[in-house]
């Protein structure tokens, strides 16, 4: 994915954009660019590498003055990271400027229809193909730009959020969205346009989300004004107001976004269940879930859809749905089931889990199964997103902003939401007694102050780290609800620290990965006492025996495993089902000190992007 920001209004857009740019720049980062009009034209500047780079090369080479401009931070898909391939992209005769999030799938044949025509390209992208397209349209037909775009974009397949403006009509900025997010910010005699509300929250807390295939031409002294690309119908604008606060978006004193967000858990976690979970009561309350709960009964099977760590809180779900509810759960990759012709009926229920509510798979997935008659519940972090909207009902998790590509907060609040949701269909459907239904309300309450405990394992881990900072492999074992959060934690190890891990259910290491092991090996097994703890115990002894290096994870006052393992992080005893929100932590930190120890860049690392909002 990539970044968007734009301004129109009465201030300098250039400290807004450059701002803006580095507040998104989690969404892309292998080259930004900006553009800027200053009463006479417009002054490009654009370069590989980071927002910083950006801001150095403008300063030095272009006029930053004007109060109009749009910046772009790039995730590569069309054409290599460089300089000339960084948006914004001007049209053949210079008048046109645009930046664009998504891909444009038919590209290759409007390029080559527009070289038949004289249209030359400087760059590999898709984007420069669709601005010329543009340009095209307003010539043949006779049209302003507003209603090129319309026109322009019904010639085009894939996806896109956009932002383009005409130097000869310098009031206006035209933006629209077909499965990349866009946000108006609307402020007095000024609008902000950004992929999401960070870069304008300090200037406004009002702002319009657009919907799939709409548009919107945003001009000084007019209100938004939105329309349907397809048939030109009139859309009415919903302005929200934002739920996000500045303090929630910087650092706050710690040296990266995800070591700020995983010792924020114990507050995100508490924040998620507070008014959901009422022990004094006996209840859960879910708006979503009691607005629908006969079809949740009814319902033959859960199937849930999701993608990454998503998919790994959505395992964890498919174990606590069946063990406590008894409800039979499919567990899928949503880039997978769009794709293939899955059996779904109006007596499914299809939970879709994302972080940022824009992922292109999981959303194509709700759409797919909504065609099929199936109730869609939403569980996602940001409020107003596509699949919020998409979805017939859902749940938020309440995190907060989640800045760190690679996901710790949304990983332990998404297993929350879900345990809440198998809880109170658990207690509907009779399938556990009240006494322990409240048991688990109670624990659950515990969690906060039991993550808080897992954060303190950090001095330990630091020490771990370092010690294993140069592998070059790396095996993370666990069984039953710590499989999954084996797969989770080998997947942060890859994401940060580039080191190449693999997640196993702990019981599979004989048919294979136990042929990897040798002194050279370290291997993290979660070993907590509750649930097969002797039969991990027994995985342990098979490594040890082959000189294995042991990182393990157990319940606190374990014996027995910290006998035979090299390195042993306790974490607070807990329900079984609980215990993926404690375990998951010190192997986090582990991540991220490797990570950092190895001089890796923990907030945007190579070639990932925080969400996948294209396929």
């Amino acid at each position: 994915m990539c970044g968007i920001v734009g301004y129109i209004g009465y201030r300098e857009a250039y400290p807004i954009i450059i701002k803006g740019l580095q507040r998104l720049e989690y969404r892309g980062y292998d080259s930004a660019g900006i553009a800027l009009f200053d009463g006479s034209g417009i002054n490009l500047s654009k370069t590989k590498g980071k927002v910083e780079d950006l801001k150095t090369k403008a300063e030095s080479t272009i006029s930053t003055e004007g109060s109009l401009g749009i910046g772009h931070t790039r995730w590569a898909t069309h054409g290599v990271p460089n300089d000339v391939n960084s948006h914004p992209h001007y049209s053949n005769s210079g008048n046109l400027v645009i930046i664009h999030n998504g891909i444009i799938e038919n590209y290759g044949a409007i390029k080559e229809e527009l070289m038949n025509r004289g249209y030359t390209f400087s760059s590999d992208t898709d984007t420069e193909v669709l601005v010329n397209l543009i340009e095209e349209v307003m010539k043949k037909e006779g049209v302003r730009l507003g209603k090129a775009v319309q026109l322009a974009l019904n010639q085009v397949v894939g996806a896109y959020a956009i932002a383009v403006f005409d130097k000869e009509k310098p009031n206006e900025i035209v933006v629209a969205k077909l499965g990349s997010p866009l946000a108006i910010g609307v402020g007095k005699d000024e609008f902000f346009i950004a992929s999401d509300a960070s870069p304008f929250i300090e200037f406004t807390n009002n702002a319009v989300y657009l919907e799939d295939e709409e548009m919107a031409v945003v001009r000084l002294g007019k209100e938004i004004k939105l329309r349907k690309i397809k048939d030109d119908a009139i859309a009415y604008p919903l302005v929200q107001e934002l739920q996000l606060n500045l303090e929630e978006i910087e650092k706050g004193g710690y040296d990266h976004f995800m070591l700020k967000e995983i010792y924020e858990q114990p507050r995100a976690i508490k924040d998620t269940y507070r008014g959901r979970l009422r022990s004094s009561q006996g209840i859960v309350k879910m708006a979503g879930v009691d607005d629908h709960l006969q079809e949740f009964l009814d319902a033959e099977r859960i199937i849930i859809v999701a993608c990454g760590t998503s998919w790994h809180a959505g395992l964890v779900a498919e174990y606590i749905f069946e063990d406590l509810a008894r409800i039979p759960v499919e567990v899928e990759y949503a880039s997978e089931f769009r794709y293939r012709n899955p059996v779904i009926t109006d007596r499914d229920v299809v939970i879709a889990i994302s972080q940022s509510g824009e992922t292109a798979d999981t959303l194509a997935a709700i759409k797919l199964a909504k065609a099929h008659g199936a109730l869609v519940f939403g569980v996602c972090n940001v409020v107003g997103s596509s699949i919020a909207r998409e979805t017939d009902a859902g749940a938020y998790t309440h995190a907060g902003p989640e800045i760190g590509v690679a996901s710790t907060k949304a990983f332990t609040t998404q297993i929350t939401v879900l345990t809440l949701l198998a809880l109170k269909l658990a207690k509907e459907r009779k399938a556990i007694s009240e006494e322990v239904f409240t048991s688990y309300l109670m624990e659950l309450e515990e969690i906060p102050s039991k993550v808080e405990e897992a954060l303190e394992s950090n001095p330990m881990v630091e020490i771990i780290a370092e010690a294993y900072k140069e592998s070059a492999n790396c095996l993370y074992l666990g069984r039953g609800y710590n499989f999954p959060v084996a797969l989770e934690g080998a997947l942060k190890l890859k994401e940060i620290s580039y080191i190449h891990a693999e997640g196993y259910p702990a019981a599979e290491m004989k048919p294979g990965p136990i042929a990897l092991i040798d002194d050279q090996m370290p291997v993290v097994v979660i070993a907590t006492k509750k649930g097969h703890y002797e039969k991990v115990v027994s995985n342990i002894q098979d490594i040890k025996s082959r000189h294995g290096k042991i990182i393990a994870i157990v319940t606190e006052g374990d014996v027995q495993v910290r006998q035979l393992a090299d390195h042993v992080i306790e974490v607070p005893e807990t329900f079984e089902s609980l215990t993926p929100l404690l375990t998951t932590i010190p192997l986090q930190l582990l991540s991220y000190h490797i990570a950092v120890m190895r001089g890796c860049n923990v907030d945007q690392p190579r070639n990932l992007a925080k969400s996948v909002t294209v396929e």
